[in-house]
């Protein structure tokens, strides 16, 4: 069995490559048949409504939307902290299908007792 990923992101597209880093590192672990768990926090939280993640991030980088079409056609999901998405006034009925509020409990859940890869960005 692969080991799950856990990818923790805070930020949004006020640094657009750090934001595409993160969907890199989740893309390849989803891709590579791993299960695999977005943790959006802060800004990040943003990202997965509607079409918020939009745009390239640098010369050479892939378009922000096509990650997340590859990480959700590899079956990558994500976790929504609930705080974070309420602070902004942001609408549960805008999250994209493989995107749910939850925040660490349902994370640690998720995880449950394997071991687990982390990054944080």
């Amino acid at each position: 069995m692969n080991t799950k990923s856990v990818i923790s992101l805070s930020t949004g597209l006020e640094d657009a490559e750090q934001v595409t880093v993160a969907f890199l590192v989740a893309v390849g672990s989803a891709e590579g048949g791993r299960p695999t768990l977005m943790f959006l926090t802060k800004e990040a939280v943003r990202l997965v409504t509607g079409s918020a993640a939009r745009g390239t991030a640098c010369d050479g980088c892939p378009p922000l939307q096509d990650l997340l079409r590859r990480y959700a056609e590899a079956g990558g999901h994500y976790l929504v902290c609930p705080i974070c998405f309420q602070a902004r006034q942001l609408s549960a009925s805008d999250l994209i299908p493989n995107a749910a509020l939850g925040g660490t409990v349902p994370m640690w859940e998720w995880i449950g007792d394997e071991a687990a890869n982390t990054f944080s960005y």
